[in-house]
């Protein structure tokens, strides 16, 4: 099978700044056997998400050499391993960024299996849909909801599923006015949810295309990354990697009000002024992946809006581009690889 892996961590830029000659190489691989219990997924697509970036540029320690990053894969049932009867031959699932957990540690007995203390990444641990093919355990994939295309449907697999946890942690009030920094791939979902929930969204972002798209979306408002919004916000996600958002953002917050840091990789973050940021019972929380549970909730509440994603494609061929385009913010929305059949008679990648 034709794959993209991250071979030395690097600038995804690489020299030219378009990609070429960054930590993705592409190549062949063998293709995967499913395990009991597993399924082989035929990738149709795959979302490129902001993590892939820091996996590939080492701001998350690869755990293995040469790892196949993705993990918002759109594809269909191609084989089955010994016991695997959940999914039929041909049917459309998704796999995401939790790959396995233990389900014997405190966490995952208490239904947090989030928090599980020895669990597996799809695209970290074991390889993910920067690939022709793709292997998961039947209990980790997903149905892809009919109302959404492949496209579409990607980057729900984390964009959107992290996004919904982010937004659970923030706890927003019924009616409540929700603060959004940064709005790309995870950001512009969270706030259609944040939306058909009631919420009052404001955006803080530095691209004026994402302060469009916000605007177009329905946001009330919307401003550059460190702009002050026009009311004090009860909760406020921040999905920017960026540590010297957090103050501004807590200094946002009214009494009470709640900051849910998204991102798997954040900048450091600088000095807090007690009284200024924290006092009056504000909260800075942190989000650690998802549980099963919280996927199945999004994808049925996403199908019911239904939400918009907004998806930039990229040929399977350009996966180092797309890469270096999210690296430079040229990107609004998700970007999305399309996994297309080679040409009769190809035998090897391109």
């Amino acid at each position: 099978m034709r794959a993209w892996w991250v071979d030395v961590p690097g600038p995804a830029g690489g020299a030219s700044g378009d990609g070429e000659g960054g930590p993705l190489v592409v190549g062949e691989r063998a293709d995967p056997v499913p395990g009991p219990g597993e399924i082989l997924v035929r990738v149709s697509v795959c979302g490129v998400c902001r993590t892939d970036l820091h996996l590939a540029e080492g701001d998350l320690a690869p755990r293995r050499q040469g790892v196949v990053p993705g993990h918002e894969v759109v594809g269909t049932v191609e084989a089955a391993g010994a016991g695997a009867s959940r999914f039929e031959l041909g049917e459309r699932v998704g796999i995401a960024w939790l790959r396995s957990t233990c389900g014997t540690c405190r966490f995952c007995r208490a239904g947090r299996e989030n928090l599980c203390e020895a669990p597996r990444f799809t695209g970290w641990d074991d390889d993910g849909g920067y690939a022709e093919l793709a292997v998961v355990r039947e209990d980790y994939a997903y149905r892809v909801p009919e109302a959404f295309g492949h496209r579409e449907a990607a980057p729900l697999l984390c964009a959107g599923i992290i996004g919904y946890r982010a937004l659970k942690r923030a706890e927003v009030p019924e009616g409540g006015r929700l603060g959004i920094y940064g709005f790309g791939g995870s950001a512009h979902i969270t706030a259609q949810l944040a939306l058909h929930l009631g919420a009052t969204v404001y955006v803080m972002t530095r691209a004026p295309e994402a302060r469009e798209l916000a605007l177009e979306l329905g946001a009330a408002w919307a401003g550059a990354a460190d702009e002050e919004p026009p009311e004090k916000l009860d909760s406020a996600i921040l999905f920017a990697p960026v540590g010297t958002l957090v103050p501004p953002a807590l200094a946002a917050l009214d009494r009470g009000g709640t900051l849910a840091v998204a991102g798997i990789h954040l900048s450091d973050i600088p000095s807090l002024n007690y009284q200024e940021h924290l006092f009056q019972e504000r909260q800075l929380r942190s989000v650690t992946a998802n549980t099963r549970a919280d996927g199945e909730e999004f994808l049925r509440l996403a199908a019911e809006i239904p939400v918009r994603t907004t998806t930039v494609p990229y040929p399977f061929e350009a996966a180092h581009r797309a890469l270096a385009d999210l690296a430079g913010d040229r990107i609004t929305g998700a970007a999305v690889l399309e996994v297309r059949p080679r040409p009769p008679g190809q035998t090897t990648a391109p």
